[in-house]
């Protein structure tokens, strides 16, 4: 069986460096960090009390003020910047054959500031249970492909995916194999993820994983920074319309670029920390080069799963060299984490996005807030320190692991 090929014809994006694709993207190329105090809470009795918010964002210029009330703020993100990317496809929403548009959703965790802001009313009361009666529809991960589905009468496959921070980048190659194996003509997917918030902080902090720089929160995020100490949590939603290629030039359609294929791996190491030798990593990149059909000495460029976690980095850096060998040299390595923070299960979208945008604008953005040189991660790398860098990028991967060893790399390629 010929697998149909696949193209990206709509971007959308709502992150802690710009409300839209253009502000994302010239925060992205300009190096602007996300981070700052947080808002959404007091977290003054905090270990971390900083993170990557949303900023400006007013849910009622987007969506009526009855309608958001049902809605936890990761699955308004997801309506927000899906409306956009809808908008950029320019699908004729009136003629399009709906049964066969589908929406593929990731989300690390779902409703969390909802379940949070429940438990802590029923806690204060009596004992006796008064629930908002939107309380598990506000909550449930698939929610946001649901709400997704109804607003634009989409009826083809529909389900979110959840594997932590990988969530989203797994929902795009799902929405990608759904189109190659013909069950689709156009698929809606990305990520969404909404926590930071009393439960999330508080959660993560316990874990230690989050950076405590309180007195510097812009240079927090350091990947690959010897003195890096931990993730920033970010928050945000990416959105990408998918579609069969032959479908998307018979309308005329803007295309992005080719969704090459995806990877997936497990690390079956530790609940939380990566495979040392980062094994995990390396078999997801070869999978997904092996699935695209592709050499290690085609990729220009790989937006890295990069946290910033003392482990992490280390890990996907040998990786890096295990896989491209001497190539790896000749890479653009990126973290845009180091300026959105850690969007969790909406990471593997927006940072989807990075790479499209890398492809069709002919730059790299930036590792930002380097300053010291990590001796066990090899220097000669070129992780795009601090500058944009100008590159003709034909093919760009995507890395994103998620905590239980869930890996998956989706790979981009230029329109030939």
């Amino acid at each position: 069986m010929e697998l149909k090929r696949v193209v990206v014809t709509g971007l959308g994006a709502l992150t802690p460096i710009g409300n839209n694709v253009e502000q994302y993207w010239n925060g992205l190329v300009n190096g602007v960090s996300g981070a700052a105090p947080i808002t959404h809470f007091d977290a003054s009795k905090f270990k971390t009390r900083f993170a990557c918010e949303v900023k400006d964002f007013d849910v009622k210029q987007f969506i009526d003020r009855k309608e958001a009330r049902k809605m936890d703020k990761f699955t308004q993100y997801a309506m927000v910047s899906t409306d956009e990317a809808i908008i950029d496809s320019q699908l004729d929403l009136e003629n399009i054959d709906k049964d066969r548009v589908g929406v593929i959703w990731g989300a690390g965790i779902g409703g969390l500031e909802t379940f949070q802001n429940e438990m802590i009313s029923y806690a204060a009361g009596d004992g006796t249970p008064r629930f908002n009666p939107f309380f598990i529809p506000k909550m449930i991960a698939d929610i946001a492909p649901g709400q997704i589905s109804i607003k634009y009468g989409f009826r083809g496959p529909n389900f979110a995916t959840v594997s932590a921070c990988a969530s989203s980048s797994n929902a795009i190659i799902d929405a990608l194999n759904y189109i190659r194996l013909g069950y689709a003509d156009v698929m809606v997917s990305g990520g969404s993820e909404a926590t930071v918030a009393i439960a999330g902080i508080g959660g993560f902090n316990a874990l230690q994983a989050l950076s405590t720089r309180n007195e510097d929160p812009a240079t927090a995020s350091r990947p690959f920074d010897k003195n890096r100490d931990g993730f920033v949590s970010g928050e945000g939603a990416g959105t990408l319309i998918l579609e069969e290629y032959e479908h998307a030039i018979a309308r005329g359609a803007k295309i992005y670029a080719e969704v090459g294929g995806g990877g997936l791996s497990a690390d079956a190491h530790h609940i939380t920390a990566p495979h040392p030798e980062g094994l995990g990593a390396k078999n997801v990149m070869l999978n997904c080069l092996r699935d695209a059909g592709l050499k290690p000495e085609d990729v220009d460029a790989i937006n890295m799963h990069g946290t910033s976690t003392p482990l992490g980095d280390i890990a996907e850096s040998k990786a890096i060299l295990e896989v491209f060998g001497e190539h790896a040299y000749n890479l653009n390595l990126n973290s845009t984490k180091s300026m959105t923070g850690h969007l969790l299960g909406a990471a593997g979208a927006v940072e989807a996005i990075a790479s499209v945008l890398a492809i069709k604008h002919g730059m790299v953005p930036p590792t930002i807030n380097h300053t010291t040189d990590d001796d066990q991660i090899d220097s000669k790398l070129n992780f795009t320190f601090n500058k944009a860098q100008k590159r003709n990028v034909k093919v760009a991967m995507s890395n994103t692991f998620g905590f239980g060893g869930h890996n998956a790399c989706v790979l981009f390629k230029k329109l030939d």
